[in-house]
């Protein structure tokens, strides 16, 4: 991390400004806490200064440097920041990128063709991660009026960032062969399994990744459904405040793709919980789900979600049954996982009245 004075200069250097820093903070889990998300990518700072005689708060976060998941390159980690910066403010609700800079390999931060590593400059937003509401959901039985509410609220703001259409074939058949052979999505999930995981094998990974190339080329022609996403819309990724008022961090892979995307990411995530809680899709978990599935396809009218959500949801539950993404899961919600995995794969048409027939067989 760069010390004190080149990050006071830095911010000067961005704001046209004189700044005066007050300190840098890693931020992270409260102390005691113990969180079910294991693995992360970068660690971002608090970044707290006076500009012109006003206290103000920033994040700085830079992209881990590790091998895997298509970030293995200093030239992949500087692709995703930058495009961050240009991505984030073009969506709404997103919370706002104020730029993106390098680290020198002396420690400065600047914007220079000497570049070690990136960062990217946020504003910070309040609110609490959407993650903690389903965690309460889970551990303390405690359900009420605002958790369906905000369900409701996420499968509107979905409705309305898809309904802005984009005509680019390429687009569309970029993020579809992403999906499958990127390092951050299918493939790049599996190659960071462990070899011989008790719970799949290599032989089954390989079935896996057969079944999927065929989806690849069955969402071929669907190119008009290219639209606006966010592209990891998941609990960890929206910060809720008072009622139903929240916003988004940390969109990916590009502004446009399929709707899906974000539909199976969210959704994924009660059967997640529920999984843990009950087992199954079952009670708080599955009206959630139900509220959230059939507000969406209602508002929106593309019941044609349904035949093209499938290897979204092996991708996200991929991740979920990963003993490095989720280290502390217990085995019986992995085999879960993975028979639901099995079994989406082969269905033409996801029926989303009965999503614990996925977990049989």
């Amino acid at each position: 991390m760069a010390d004190h004075e080149e990050v006071e200069s830095y911010l000067s250097e961005v704001f046209g400004k004189p700044v005066q820093l007050v300190r840098i903070i890693p931020m992270g889990a409260e102390p005691g806490e113990k969180e079910l998300k294991g693995f992360g990518y970068g660690k971002p700072y608090l970044v707290d200064y006076i500009l012109e005689g006003e206290m103000r708060s920033s994040v700085l976060s830079s992209m881990k440097v590790q091998k895997g998941f298509g970030h293995d390159t200093f030239a992949d980690r500087a692709a995703v920041i930058l495009w961050q910066n240009a991505a984030f403010n073009s969506l709404p609700r997103h919370v706002r990128s104020i730029d993106a800079g390098f680290f020198t390999r002396h420690g400065s931060l600047k914007s220079a063709g000497d570049a070690d590593e990136f960062f990217i400059l946020m504003d910070r937003v309040s609110g609490i991660e959407y993650y903690r509401d389903l965690d309460r959901i889970r551990d303390a039985s405690f359900f009420h009026q605002l958790d369906v509410d905000r369900a409701l609220a996420l499968s509107d703001y979905l409705v309305y960032i898809h309904s802005q259409k984009h005509g680019d074939p390429v687009l569309y058949h970029r993020r579809i062969r992403d999906l499958v052979g990127s390092g951050e999505c299918i493939m790049g999930i599996i190659d960071s399994y462990p070899k011989d995981y008790e719970f799949y094998r290599e032989e089954d990974f390989e079935r896996l990744e057969k079944k999927c190339v065929e989806w690849r080329w069955k969402l071929h022609g669907m190119t008009h459904r290219l639209c606006v996403v966010h592209g990891d819309f998941h609990p960890w990724n929206i910060m809720f405040r008072n009622g139903v008022d929240f916003t988004v961090l940390d969109r990916s892979r590009g502004e446009y793709g399929e709707p899906a995307d974000d539909v199976s990411c969210m959704s994924m995530n009660y059967l997640f919980y529920s999984l843990q809680k009950y087992g199954e899709l079952k009670g708080e978990f599955k009206e959630l789900f139900d509220r959230f599935l059939e507000n969406y396809l209602t508002k929106s009218g593309d019941f044609d979600v349904l035949r093209c959500v499938q290897p979204f949801y092996v991708f996200r539950a991929l991740v979920m049954a990963s003993p490095l993404w989720y280290p502390g899961l217990a085995p019986d919600v992995r085999r879960k996982l993975f028979k639901f995995i099995d079994n989406v794969v082969e269905v033409e048409e996801f029926d989303y009245r009965d999503v614990n027939g996925y977990l049989k067989g």
